[in-house]
């Protein structure tokens, strides 16, 4: 093994092939190249078997009197092309883009502002404990973080482009009513059974089960029989003739899927959605753009 304290060279090749070749660097117009196609190691990266990468970084050995707590340190930009995988803590001290597609599997924590502009989809469970502010539709937990208040707009749209003129476009209103109603609709022919999602079973109290049936083409003299086992609506012809109708059947979820006791209080006493008697934790508000918050304590 070789020692030197020094060495003055404008290129240093530590592999018989040079990688650097179509480059700049290999006409001396670079001094101080380094290439090396093979395997490096930096600090005390201690590695078994085969080699983890072609660069290998760990944190310096060391020094005595001199504390290095860190393994790589950049300044200026950095760019990654390909997949980059992260096992282990990340801090981000500064702005970070991302541009295309980022998935994060596992936890994750932000500490500050985040903002995102454009699509964002969430697969799974989302908790926010602290203040969070979009320029779109947002959801706010309420009993989680600060609590928001505010009157309440008269109508709830939505707001769609027109799905064939350019040019145009379609605002609905929400439903409202005093119960967080589900639905099944759609065409019963040849058959007196409707059969109801299995999913109804624990979501929805089928105590609350209603049906509309309308008849196609002829009387019928439709009959709703009735919930049968809490999985399937059974409808008779009353004249006896071979059935054919449009059917719509409501229900209302259980406000509390760990309570069903529990109970949608409709009008309360009260100067803000803190003070509501029940369980606040089962709900949400959804915020239109304009809609100004005051906050908790406020009118």
């Amino acid at each position: 093994m070789s020692r030197f304290t020094t060495i003055h060279c404008p290129k240093i090749l530590c592999s018989p092939l040079d990688t650097s070749i179509a480059t700049v660097s290999n006409l001396g117009l670079v001094p101080g190249t380094l290439v090396n196609s093979g395997v490096s190691f930096f600090g005390g990266t201690l590695q078994l078997g085969v080699a983890r990468a072609a660069v290998n970084i760990g944190p310096p050995v060391a020094i005595p009197g001199i504390t290095l707590p860190f393994s790589l340190w950049v300044d200026g930009i950095s760019v990654f092309v390909g997949a980059t995988f992260f096992m282990g803590s990340r801090i981000s001290l500064a702005f970070v883009q991302n541009n295309g597609f980022h998935q994060t599997n596992g936890a994750k924590q932000a500490n500050g502002v985040v903002l995102t502009n454009g699509a964002k989809v969430d697969n799974g469970v989302q908790v926010k404990n602290a203040f969070c502010s979009a320029n779109a539709n947002a959801r706010f937990p309420l009993g989680i973080g600060r609590i928001f208040t505010g009157r309440a707009l008269g109508n709830k749209p939505f707001d769609i482009p027109h799905p064939t003129k350019q040019g145009k476009r379609i605002r609905h209103i929400c439903v409202e009513g005093p119960e967080s109603a589900v639905y099944i609709r759609g065409r019963l022919t040849g058959s007196n059974i409707i059969e109801l999602p299995d999913y109804w079973d624990g979501l929805v109290d089928l105590d609350t089960v209603t049906v509309s049936v309308t008849q196609i083409g002829y009387s019928q003299d439709l009959i709703v029989e009735g919930v049968k086992w809490g999985k399937q609506v059974h409808v008779k012809s009353g004249n006896g003739t071979t059935i054919d109708c449009y059917y719509s059947i409501w229900a209302a979820r259980y406000i509390n899927a760990d309570n069903h006791d529990e109970k949608l209080h409709v009008v309360y006493d009260g100067d803000s959605p803190k003070d509501y008697p029940g369980d606040n934790n089962q709900f949400s508000f959804s915020l239109p753009p304009g809609y100004h918050f005051e906050e908790e304590g406020g009118k």
